[in-house]
């Protein structure tokens, strides 16, 4: 095992490290719980939408979440765990591909946020025309 391996796994044996690991758990379950919901939910119903926004924001920390741990796991040489975490990760992001028709958040503001956030970084990253370059003003003389 790798320098870098070793000593993630000797952090995730550490307080913080087992804090952030449960933090990245409990994802993976409110991700999982709220695909239940959106699944058993009537059709175009607030709560299937309430469902499926909660699952759309919480599926790529999840899937993130659930890569290193079975990562983690592989380092350590704990195998069972890393065959259920594969296949938690091949269900998430299963889940996560399909169905993608259904009305979430993301669908309608998340995509006039996205929008918005696109036109303020592309409005900052257009060059400068000579007059604004200019500090000291057309009139003047640098030295």
């Amino acid at each position: 095992m790798s320098s870098g391996l070793a000593s993630a796994v000797m952090f995730a044996g550490s307080l913080p490290g087992s804090i952030l690991l449960t933090l990245g758990q409990a994802v993976v379950v409110v991700c999982a719980c709220s695909d239940m919901v959106r699944l058993m939910s009537v059709p175009r119903s607030h709560r299937r939408y309430l469902a499926n926004t909660v699952f759309r924001t919480l599926a790529l920390p999840a899937i993130l979440a659930t890569a290193v741990r079975a990562l983690l796991d592989a380092a350590s040489g704990v195998w069972p765990n890393v065959t259920a975490g594969m296949f938690v990760l091949v269900v998430l992001i299963y889940r996560w591909r399909t169905d993608t028709d259904e009305d979430s958040w993301w669908k309608g503001k998340g995509k006039a946020l996205g929008r918005w956030f696109s036109r303020r970084i592309a409005f900052g990253l257009t060059p400068a025309s000579a007059a604004a370059m200019s500090v000291a003003g057309p009139g003047s003389v640098s030295r």
